[in-house]
């Protein structure tokens, strides 16, 4: 059991609730690591994973004796590794003689592991193979497409869950909104057979085509390897119904006396209590007052004027 101890500095407080359960999750990061024997080709695998997931991943280049997936007991490191780094995916490469070049994908929750995904990885190409104008090459952080062909990922069991944790592991964070324009890659992946497929990373070419709609070609720049299935574990119901659940949104707050109209927009209403204006004693100090005196003055005199001078043409 860990020790749950509260937060003694500011910086440790940030960090906590940045990892705290949020209404929107925070993108997944992908922990990379290996076992204790591994061979030239799965570094060089766990190598171009890394930088196709940088800035979301955390590598780990020591080697890891204790764990070991599908096996009891031997994913506790892992879990211990998920929850320290606050990743929800994980890779781990490992080789041996009954399974060479060995890559195990999974996914966790609430660092506990959910499901795993054991491929083995032949026929792999580096992206120092692939020769292309580097001026097309796929931006760090760009959101990619998906292309599954074959009739496989939606009938065989094996190939669909392959394709649930490829996607979670290369779509990066989720948004609303996608700026076509910035859109720069895409993941090929091809059912050849019932365990075996072809992944691919290729990059998106815009030429003209004389209409609004550019014409878009592949122009492939690596990684590229055969993934074939040998092992999976999925999770069992009551975990996946629990990892399934969504929270509520929260209601918003009713705002008192404001309707909204499709032509006026959002209309208020305001009440004002009753003033009373007539029963309001006015003080002799009032502007109006001495405005109106002053011109009550100004006409007396006149007359007192007018009468003066009648008097004096009498005379």
């Amino acid at each position: 059991m860990l020790k749950i101890s509260t937060p003694k500095t500011a910086k440790s407080k940030r960090v906590l609730e940045k990892r705290a359960p949020k209404l929107v999750e925070n993108g997944k990061k992908t922990l990379i690591l290996q076992g204790t024997k591994t061979s030239n080709i799965l570094n060089s695998v766990l190598t171009e994973i890394y930088h196709l997931k940088r800035g979301s991943a955390v590598r780990f280049t020591r080697k890891n004796e204790n764990i070991r997936p599908f096996e009891s007991g031997g994913e506790t490191s892992l879990e211990f590794f998920s929850l320290k780094t606050d990743c929800s995916l994980f890779v781990f490469g490992s080789h041996s003689k009954k399974r060479p070049n060995n890559l195990v994908i999974g996914r966790t929750y609430d660092h506990h592991i959910y499901d795993l995904v054991e491929v083995g990885v032949e026929n792999f190409k580096t992206m120092d193979s692939f020769s292309y104008d580097k001026k097309i090459a796929p931006h760090v952080g760009s959101k990619p497409f998906f292309a599954f062909i074959g009739e496989g990922f939606e009938s065989i069991e094996e190939l669909k869950h392959l394709k649930e944790v490829l996607l979670d592991l290369f779509r990066g964070e989720v948004v609303e909104n996608l700026n076509l324009a910035g859109v720069d890659r895409v993941y090929v992946c091809t059912a050849v057979s019932s365990n075996r497929v072809f992944f691919t990373h290729c990059a998106l070419r815009l030429k003209r085509s004389g209409t609004i709609v550019p014409r878009m070609e592949l122009v492939e720049v690596g990684p590229s390897m055969d993934l074939v299935i040998r092992r999976h574990r999925l999770p069992n119901d009551s975990l996946r119904k629990e990892a399934m659940k969504t929270a509520a949104e929260k209601p918003k707050k009713k705002e008192k006396n404001v309707s909204r109209d499709a032509i006026q927009g959002k209309i208020g209403k305001i009440y004002i209590p009753d003033q009373k204006v007539g029963g309001m004693s006015l003080s002799n100090k009032v502007k109006g007052l001495k405005r109106e005196r002053r011109e009550a003055k100004m006409k007396n005199g006149a007359d007192d004027h007018r009468s003066k001078k009648q008097k004096s043409d009498s005379n």
